[in-house]
């Protein structure tokens, strides 16, 4: 019974810290934009426009609900909610940190929510649902705009998601295991994926820009090609459920990007203090920040590249997926097979 209230609770906080990461990171990239492009940014609601988030979520909540006429009225009400589950379904298995002494000594909380032996599979496979509710989404709107976006979306993320899981195989032979958890053990007595496998890290991080749909690879939603792509025709909290699908997926993506290739919550050197080997309570914390602190760096870089680079046409997003990630992720797989045989001879 306590286990599973610890389950519970593990749940409880993913999932609200999730939401506010996800509310506060559309302001972060309205202020980063502005930033970049020499404006303030939203500075009218709360100090510093920090409650800018809560009066955008109002304004969802308050507008009208409108399904066009010929729209598949089910499928309509359902791809928003195919779309959001997934996405945040995925951050289940992601290890946000190791362990953390209750007090009174005995106990010890795990930092992650369901520890499988498969965690990389379920974050694959979970993760692929999302593409179902885009395209049920571009096709049940009945607008030419909304259909092609979708057909856009489901070809873009089967051409990058080959690449993305040839880019983990070479972790996976390394590590010896498909568990999460085991992969960032791993790193932590060794040198960190990112620099044993850079062309992995290079492959995986630009396929997950693709699979977000973040620019420059957004062209299931390039405004002046398709209006707002398969999400035209929704209004209210099923667009907003798109959106904020959108977002929390860039935080899975970060917080994978962190736990393959940058050792996940391990600091080197800080960790082996001491001091910090000494209290185990704070050593579990550190890690949690450590990772927390890791993952926001990432999702600055995706806000920052969106507001830096411009869209390639949808024939270069194309070309780039199958003419060079796929010839570069099954050579990057071959030289780190044979490099795994001479290590086995």
């Amino acid at each position: 019974m306590a286990a599973l209230l610890v389950t519970l609770a593990k749940i409880l906080v993913v999932f609200v810290v999730t939401l506010l990461t996800v509310a506060y990171l559309t302001l972060a990239e309205r202020k980063i934009s502005a930033f970049i492009q020499w404006r303030k940014g939203p500075n009218r609601v709360g100090p510093w426009g920090l409650l800018q988030p809560i009066a955008d979520g109002l304004k969802f909540v308050l507008k009208e609900d409108f399904v066009p006429a010929g729209a598949n009225r089910a499928l309509h009400a359902l791809a928003p909610m195919l779309v959001m589950m997934p996405a945040l379904m995925t951050f289940a298995v992601v290890p946000f940190g190791s362990t953390l002494p209750l007090p009174g000594g005995g106990q010890e909380i795990r930092m992650v929510v369901a520890d499988l032996s498969i965690g990389i599979l379920f974050v694959f496979a979970i993760a692929s649902l999302g593409v179902y509710g885009i395209a049920i989404g571009g096709w049940s709107s009945n607008n030419k705009y909304s259909l092609l976006g979708g057909l856009r979306s489901s070809a873009q993320m089967i051409s990058y998601e080959i690449a993305l899981g040839l880019a983990v195989i070479p972790v996976i032979m390394f590590t010896g295991s498909l568990r999460l958890t085991d992969v960032v053990a791993h790193q932590g007595g060794n040198p960190w994926f990112v620099i044993s496998q850079p062309l992995s890290f290079l492959l995986f991080a630009v396929a997950a820009f693709a699979e977000t749909n973040r620019l420059p690879f957004d062209l299931p939603e390039a405004e002046p090609e398709l209006v707002a792509g398969y999400h035209t025709e929704y209004s209210s909290m099923k667009f907003a459920m798109f959106f904020l699908a959108e977002y929390a997926n860039l935080i899975t993506a970060s917080a994978l990007i962190v736990t393959l290739f940058f050792g996940g919550y391990h600091l080197p050197l800080i960790e082996n203090l001491a001091f910090f080997q000494a209290h185990g309570f704070l050593l579990g914390m550190l890690h949690v920040l450590t990772f927390l602190a890791k993952v926001a760096i990432w999702l600055f870089i995706f806000l920052w590249v969106r507001w830096t680079l411009p869209r390639f046409r949808y024939d270069q997003l194309m070309g780039l997926g199958w003419k060079v990630m796929l010839p570069l992720a099954l050579a990057n797989l071959f030289i780190y097979g044979l490099w795994s045989l001479k290590d086995l001879g």
